[in-house]
């Protein structure tokens, strides 16, 4: 019996061939924590009297979702992590650095690997073709002391995209889509495996935006075949020698096979209050907006920026519209600078923020007031995910959101 991706990465790791269902023990390749969740995997650690890590230099500390801090309670946490860092030989990526989720594709993860991480967007990496998934942060203390976890092997959804998208359409649609296609808790602790022609042509951003909201319909990762253009990545980020291909079997068995026919792929906008309240853009342009988002860890990347920019261009943001560009990471937000997109975010009056989570997480920079609505180039749109739990979120593209923070209202043109 063949087996899928998920199946072949965890065997690597088991030691073992496994299969879906299956409770397993498998060695753990990179571990990583942000500031929300990092100060309790210390505290666990250190309760497990282990005077070491396993491995000190792919064991990741980020400090992203707070960066800078807001307020002192949130500085003393920054604190546990810095020290921690100094004492453990932990590497640190502090403020500035950018989104924990876009770096660790950026500089730690590769193919073939397996990577826990205390949130749980950590599937983001599973576009590079590694088996990424997010834990609680008790899990990622042992798996940080003991370089292994265990985990039970998840069944796949074999996700089958093909042909082309119409004029605009991102691969954010797409999810977006398939999410109000199967629904939030459609393939709860499934493994996506996304194939097709679609898929093929799509650029690793545009991959790295399906693994990383593989997690808003319930799943356990979002993997994707290691390919040329996940070599390219690598090679551009001096990792080409860590590149290795893993493909699933040809009589692998899936739980479930979705095709999906892109051109059937409409701008599509989550509504408030959960990922799986989708509507298409021409259903929503009577709703008025007060603040648009265009960062995280789901579109911040430059490509992303680049969409946004070149709609923007020579163009200013609607008056009754607050736009706020957040770059994924410093990276992103050096090319950015390079490229001149800044230069043109700000001419369009857009407020810059600094590399890392923003808005997001509700915690500063952004925080919706009573009755506002805010579209956002994030994964989420839970009530009070912004900071309010009076403030109305809707999810939606880089180009939806360039286009409606020209308009004031939700659009795509």
């Amino acid at each position: 019996m063949g087996q899928t991706l998920a199946e072949k990465i965890i065997s690597k790791h088991a030691g073992h061939d496994v299969k879906a269902g299956e409770l397993v023990i498998a060695d753990v390749d990179v571990t990583a924590v942000q500031d929300g969740t990092g100060p309790l995997t210390v505290q666990e650690f250190k309760k497990l009297g282990i005077p070491k890590l396993k491995n000190p230099e792919r064991s990741i500390l980020f400090i992203d979702h707070a960066s800078p801090s807001p307020r002192k309670e949130l500085s003393n946490t920054h604190t546990v992590l810095r020290e921690f860092s100094k004492e453990y030989g932990a590497v640190l990526s502090d403020v500035g650095a950018g989104v924990c989720h876009q770096r660790l594709i950026e500089t730690f993860v590769n193919p073939g690997e397996i990577l826990v991480g205390a949130d749980s967007h950590t599937c983001t990496s599973g576009a590079l073709g590694a088996f990424a998934t997010g834990m609680g942060s008790t899990d990622i203390a042992v798996a940080m002391a003991l370089g292994k976890t265990w985990l039970k092997v998840p069944s796949t959804f074999k996700i089958e995209v093909s042909g082309k998208f119409k004029k605009g359409i991102c691969s954010k649609d797409l999810m977006l889509y398939l999410i109000g296609l199967i629904g939030a808790d459609g393939a709860t602790y499934k493994a996506l495996e996304f194939c097709g022609d679609t898929i093929d042509n799509m650029s690793m951003s545009e991959r790295f935006t399906l693994a990383n909201m593989a997690v808003e319909a319930g799943a356990k990762c979002g993997l994707f075949v290691a390919d040329e253009k996940t070599k390219a990545f690598l090679k551009s980020r001096g990792r080409e020698d860590k590149f290795v291909s893993i493909r699933p079997d040809a009589d692998a068995v899936y739980e479930r096979v979705i095709k999906i026919n892109a051109e059937d792929v409409p701008h599509t906008v989550s509504c408030p209050h959960t990922v799986d309240n989708t509507k298409t853009v021409d259903e929503l342009k009577d709703v008025k907006v007060d603040q648009v988002f265009i960062g995280t860890c789901t579109n911040g990347r430059i490509e992303d920026l680049r969409i946004a920019a070149e709609i923007l261009d020579g163009k200013t943001v609607n008056p009754d519209v607050r736009l706020l560009i957040c770059p994924a990471s410093k990276d992103v937000y050096l090319q950015a600078l390079d490229e001149g997109l800044i230069t043109t975010f700000v001419k369009a009056n857009a407020a810059i923020l600094p590399p890392g989570c923003g808005p997001c997480v509700g915690v500063h920079a952004g925080t919706l007031a009573d009755g506002e609505v805010c579209l956002a180039t994030q994964n989420r749109n839970f009530q009070g995910r912004m900071g309010n739990t009076k403030g109305f979120i809707y999810l939606a593209s880089p180009y939806v959101a360039a286009y409606t923070a020209l308009r004031g209202y939700i659009c795509a043109e």
